[in-house]
């Protein structure tokens, strides 16, 4: 019996494609390291996405607006040198590409050349046409992001779900198939209701990801760390945590701080 998953030794824009084609739900996480990045990439996750949440929860800022493109290239960097199979996404951050082409351009590329990072991702729809079209001309694949858009967060003043009001939802639709018309692989689709990305995700030929938007996208896409239970403090609905490493982490170090301090470690096997 043939199977219908696509057989993959690397993960491109075509292999993403494909899946959606045949109906392959895609896998995608975030990754801003190299340890934590080869273990997704061993475990045969599709995408990783070297999110501007690194701003959030490496460097612990409020929102995702402070993070530089030097710092998303230094962690494209280092996530591009564990990985071997997933497609490595990377965000373009706040200020290096709204309302300057150019300038969305010149970013662009120095994270292609400085991390060898597969593809970047834009926040926004018909507002940033122009910008998504110069990085098109010089071949790099773009990633749409539409719905909760966290760069955006001082305009929308909440993180409440986006698109519930017919006007918001109308536009979404339109965006997504501009970015689709535009040339973009791939969307991702955040914080909006399901029934509304269901109705995106069959109007478009390219796959959607979906973050907080429902099942009916052609992939889900988490923050590593929230996933893990690394972080606490953020527990939208969506979020699923897999599993609670702050408390098998925390009570690793006390027990490690405990056999210090009672001369238990190093024994005598764990010397020289």
């Amino acid at each position: 019996m043939r199977s219908n998953k696509v057989e993959i030794i690397k993960v491109t824009t075509h292999v993403l494609k494909e899946m959606k084609n045949k109906g392959e739900k895609i896998s995608m996480l975030t990754a801003y390291d190299y340890t934590m990045a080869k273990i997704v990439d061993l475990a045969k996750i599709d995408v990783i996405l070297v999110g501007d949440s690194a701003a959030n929860v490496m460097a612990g800022h409020f929102t995702t607006l402070p993070i530089t493109l030097d710092q998303m290239i230094y962690h494209g960097t280092s996530v591009v040198r564990a990985v071997q199979r997933a497609m490595v996404v990377v965000d373009l951050p706040f200020g290096s590409y709204q309302g300057n082409s150019k300038e969305a351009l010149c970013s662009s590329i120095r994270i292609m050349k400085e991390t060898g990072a597969d593809a970047v991702k834009l926040e926004g729809g018909i507002e940033i046409k122009e910008s998504i079209q110069r990085i098109l001309s010089a071949g790099i694949p773009v990633m749409g992001h539409l719905g909760l858009t966290p760069q955006s967060i001082n305009k929308f003043g909440t993180y409440v779900v986006r698109a519930t009001e017919k006007h918001e939802a109308d536009q979404l639709r339109a965006d997504a198939l501009l970015l689709e018309e535009l040339g973009c692989f791939g969307i991702v689709l955040e914080k909006i209701p399901a029934k509304l990305a269901g109705k995106v995700t069959e109007s478009l030929t390219i796959p959607t990801i979906g973050i907080g938007a429902g099942g009916a996208t052609d992939g889900q896409v988490l923050v590593l760390q929230d996933m893990l239970g690394l972080t606490q403090e953020f527990s939208p609905r969506f979020l699923r945590r897999y599993l609670n490493l702050n408390s098998l982490i925390s009570e690793a170090l006390i027990q490690y701080s405990t056999d210090v301090k009672n001369s238990d470690f190093p024994n005598a096997k764990e010397q020289y």
